[in-house]
């Protein structure tokens, strides 16, 4: 049997290294040049957060070696307050709790050397996809002759993201209308670059300086320096409408990140330079047709980047299609479809709550309260009470629609427990809370 899959991205790259594992034959298409020799595009991707699960894929498909120097470990978030303070908050409490900042353009190369490596693996640079013929071939383009043509394939994975040209060819052919609920705040990237030599942030954490309906974060990059990511809505006041020229750029950051003019000596010529990237959540109402094609990742359901599970979301996709595969191929793009649709709605939905958080609550006093209770509970009852955050991002083995539905408890007992203004000195009843948990909580299997 061969597969030909749509887009050489990381996840079209995972799916191909473990389908060749498994001795299929597999062609991979990528509309973009080889990113070996193409510069990455300036300002368009925002930088990947790696975590239990897709590094759970990576293990599973014999790579994570080969991409584990790329990693900046995030042990926690870094929030600059409006008045300049700094507040330091971890993600979990483990040692082992933490995610990793990665370079989205290094990983894909070197999941590209990977699936080079492997004596099943084609992959065709510069190859748009362009649609699907009327027998389900994959219509294609060669981009530096324009010459279009038909290739044949058994079995077909679309891994082309979250502006799939094989997700809008399958709705066609389907006649079923995919929703793109585009979010009214934009992105901007920036770069932090090193000073004499050194990083000006701390490497161990994602910064988060939040501004209510807005935000501006930082990852940290391997050689020192930080990609930071405005957040901004595009129209009204502040909004990106209101920043076209070097003196209103200015006068905002001067504003609202008046860190920033002095971390990035080039804030303007930078910003006026970067494109303007869009922020959207992808609902498809089918993946696939019959046992031919399925879509995965973004291509499917993209989700918008706010709890950094977009890459770890498309390898967990990976993974599972790649062990039903196994187990059954007749039926593998079907149970896919089936059993992964409600956890994907799940992410959606969870990333899009997170977003408020970051840009907002993590500043409130009553949400630090329930933080630090939660950590409290998790130790009292590690089988029963695990935070949202930890089971989205540390526990591979927990669904995200699991997540979703626990977490919906969880809070209401926090909510619970925690008056809306409680004081400084606020102690909580934790005999109750241990009541609460008992009947509210089953215990998971983490």
């Amino acid at each position: 049997m061969n597969f030909t899959v749509i887009g050489g991205g990381p996840a079209g790259c995972l799916s191909a290294i473990l389908l060749a594992r498994r001795g299929y034959s597999v062609e991979v298409f990528e509309r973009r040049g080889d990113p070996r020799t193409t510069p990455a595009e300036a300002g368009r991707s925002i930088n990947l957060a790696l975590a239990a699960r897709g590094i759970r894929a990576l293990r599973e498909a014999g790579v994570f070696n080969d991409i584990a120097d790329l990693m900046v470990t995030m042990r926690g978030r870094m929030l600059h307050e409006p008045d300049g303070g700094e507040l330091f908050s971890r993600y979990g409490q483990r040692d082992d709790e933490v995610i990793y900042s990665i370079s989205r353009a290094a990983l894909t190369q070197r999941l590209i050397e990977a699936a080079r490596r492997l004596p099943g693996v084609r992959l065709h640079f510069n190859t748009p996809c362009t649609g699907l013929a009327d027998n389900g071939d994959v219509l294609l383009r060669e981009a530096h002759s324009d010459r279009p043509f038909t290739h044949a394939a058994e079995r077909i994975i679309g891994a082309d993201g979250g502006g799939s040209a094989l997700r809008h060819a399958l709705a066609e052919r389907g006649h079923f209308t995919v929703r793109e609920d585009r979010l009214d705040h934009d992105y901007k990237e920036l770069v932090i670059p090193l000073r004499e030599g050194q990083p000006q942030l701390a490497m161990d954490a994602l910064h988060i300086w939040p501004r209510g309906g807005f935000m501006l974060i930082a990852l940290p990059n391997a050689d020192g320096s930080f990609t930071a990511t405005l957040f901004l809505p595009r129209s009204g006041n502040p909004s990106f409408d209101t920043l076209r020229n070097a003196a209103a750029i200015r006068e905002f950051f001067a504003r609202e990140f008046p860190q920033a003019i002095e971390l990035i000596p080039d804030l303007t010529a930078q910003f006026l330079a970067h494109p303007q990237g869009l922020l959207a959540t992808v609902h498809c109402p089918r993946w696939r047709e019959d046992e031919r094609i399925t879509l995965i990742g973004d291509a499917a359901h993209a989700i918008v980047p706010f709890h950094g599970q977009g890459m770890n979301c498309a390898f967990e996709d990976c993974r599972i299609l790649d062990e039903l595969l196994t187990a059954d191929t007749s039926t593998a793009f079907a149970r896919f479809e089936h059993t992964r649709k409600p956890d994907t709605e799940a992410i959606a939905a969870i990333s899009l709550e997170n977003y408020g958080e970051m840009r907002d609550t993590v500043l409130d006093h009553r949400f630090q309260v329930q933080k630090e209770l939660a950590m409290t509970l998790e130790r009292r009852h590690p089988q029963r009470f695990i935070p949202r955050y930890a089971m989205v991002m540390f526990h591979d083995r927990i669904p995200y629609a699991i997540a979703q539905q626990r977490g919906a408890v969880q809070q209401h007992i926090l909510d619970a427990l925690v008056p809306e203004h409680a004081p400084d000195n606020f102690t909580p009843d934790l005999h109750r809370a241990d009541q609460l948990i008992a009947e509210r909580l089953d215990p998971i299997s983490a």
